[in-house]
């Protein structure tokens, strides 16, 4: 499998290194994308290991099956991961040497999906992985300002969230990404964030978690940890947003703690300057890992 050139795979020698996949176990992607740090997996694992990629986007499975044709003891599945357990008995499989969990936002997504999840491009305002969701543009029209403000304050950490979330509602409808960051660009003061930060950047981050449910798929899978992951199973989680980082890392110190897990590594890996500076992308991502006892 050859992983999409627009897209570089984060951590990805770190990753390798921590989860230690070997010839002849069973790993698990639950966020497959465009398959970088799969591709190093499978070569581990083979001859006789056993894949599963899972990814919620119906895109990101089809071009991973469209570029793994006839490669056995590989299944590719359209699902969300917090339903690994469902998903491991409908297939009949046992629990995983190793899972891994990539939550950052793939170039395909931003730049091919035409989704709406990129500020700098016109599109329809959907906002969501899976097409059978409700999109965001109903979301704005269903919630109360209120409440849209609250989902911009936590989950984009934007101090204008409520100001932002008063202006989206009295300019109804929104259907556009370029019509919701017109609505956030005069509502914002002209000195936003010094230039630093482009002002719908919180505003947009904030709708993709709140539209997938992101945040409660990720703790509804860390709490299923111990009916996906077999006894010295190792589990890498890349987090780069920090509402997510606090979830995994509150969830792997309770593991530690219950002494159901032992951690991987004594504080979070973090790309390396050379990363950063070859993929600007990386610069918020934060690696932790655990292996587990039961």
């Amino acid at each position: 499998m050859i992983p999409n050139s627009s897209h570089i795979p984060v951590l990805l020698k770190e990753t390798i290194e921590i989860l230690k996949p070997e010839s002849g176990e069973f790993f698990i992607d639950g966020t497959l994308g465009n398959g970088g740090h799969s591709k190093r997996i499978i070569e581990r694992i083979n001859p006789n290991g056993i894949f599963l990629g899972v990814d919620w986007d119906k895109r990101a499975i089809a071009n991973c099956k469209a570029r793994m044709a006839n490669r056995k003891n590989i299944i590719l599945v359209n699902d969300n991961y917090a339903d690994l357990p469902e998903i491991l008995k409908n297939y009949h499989l046992p629990k995983a040497d190793g899972l891994l969990l990539d939550l950052g936002f793939s170039s395909e997504q931003i730049e091919k999906s035409k989704r709406g999840f990129s500020f700098l491009r016109n599109e329809p305002l959907l906002m969501t992985y899976d097409q059978d969701e409700k999109p965001a543009h109903r979301w704005l029209n269903d919630l109360s300002e209120e409440k849209l403000g609250q989902i911009i304050k936590e989950f984009g950490e934007e101090k204008f969230a409520f100001r932002i979330a008063k202006a989206i509602k009295c300019n109804l409808p929104i259907t556009t990404t370029t019509k919701l960051v017109e609505v956030i660009g005069k509502t914002v003061p002209p000195n936003y964030e010094h230039g630093r930060v482009h002002p719908a950047t919180r505003t947009f981050m904030a709708l993709r978690i709140f539209v997938n449910r992101e945040l409660e798929n990720l703790q509804n899978l860390l709490d299923r940890i111990p009916t996906i992951i077999k006894p010295q199973g190792r589990v890498a989680i890349i987090s780069f947003h920090s509402l997510e980082d606090r979830i995994v890392k509150n969830a792997f110190r309770d593991l530690t703690k219950k002494n159901k897990a032992v951690s991987l590594a004594k504080k979070p890996i973090s790309p390396t300057r050379e990363e950063i500076i070859e993929n600007p992308r990386s610069r918020s991502a934060k690696l932790r890992a655990i292996s587990i006892n039961l």
